[in-house]
């Protein structure tokens, strides 16, 4: 399954809403390191199998979004459950890593 791209109208249905814990990547066109980590997200939600979803947020159309999150830095990969955010990694991190952000 590819990643799906939310925006302040679709976050709380499709992010804070969701029965299965979401990854959330903040992340920006002009971000060097957030393209770099593009396909690596998109492998990884590829390999959720059900067990979570995998969601981007572009923050320059969603200010307020990453305001609220307190995203300083991009790329920036918050998982949430039940609504909450869980745990958080920032910066270009590997494959490996970013399942077991997920998975946590």
């Amino acid at each position: 399954m590819a990643s799906i791209q939310v925006n302040e109208g679709t976050f709380e249905s499709e992010v804070l809403k969701s029965e299965i814990p979401v990854l959330v990547d903040f992340w920006a066109p002009w971000c060097g390191p957030c393209q770099m980590m593009g396909p690596v997200v998109e492998e990884v939600s590829g390999q959720a199998d059900g067990k979570f979803k995998v969601c981007k947020v572009n923050v320059d159309e969603n200010p307020n979004l990453a305001q609220q999150y307190a995203v300083m830095s991009i790329p920036n990969f918050i998982v949430f459950k039940g609504g909450k955010a869980a745990s958080q990694a920032v910066g270009a991190i590997s494959k490996d890593r970013l399942i077991e952000l997920a998975n946590a």
